[in-house]
């Protein structure tokens, strides 16, 4: 994505990579979800990377928390790797029911930390 732009696809951001504060890779963007109702992305949903031991999972991080990563290609999200590790997570044949309101709930609850 070119610098200071604010339009860009979804295939663009998909394949970002997604570091911690301390620059550790936390995984990578494998699909985003888009509220149709209100016209913005909801959540990205974020594949771990190797060393969380979670290969296979995925994990819906509200759009909000990730912030552009000025220095590198990808995005930032304020969070260790050992907070992430008790995030409410998916494996990628057993997706939730996002339009379930307390999911959705307990999802922002625990990244509004």
């Amino acid at each position: 994505m070119q610098a200071g732009a604010t339009l860009t696809s979804a295939a663009t951001i998909t394949g970002e990579q997604v570091r911690n504060l301390q620059g550790e890779s936390l995984g990578k963007i494998q699909d985003l979800m888009f509220d149709i109702t209100e016209g913005k992305i909801r959540y990205a949903i974020l594949e771990s990377a190797d060393f969380l031991a979670m290969s296979s999972r995925l994990f819906a991080v509200p759009w909000k928390a990730l912030k552009r990563d000025g220095e590198s290609r990808g995005f930032r999200l304020d969070m260790d790797t050992e907070y992430l590790r008790k995030a409410p997570g998916f494996g990628k044949d057993d997706w939730p029911n996002m339009a379930d309101a307390a999911w959705r709930a307990r999802i922002d609850s625990f990244y509004a930390r």
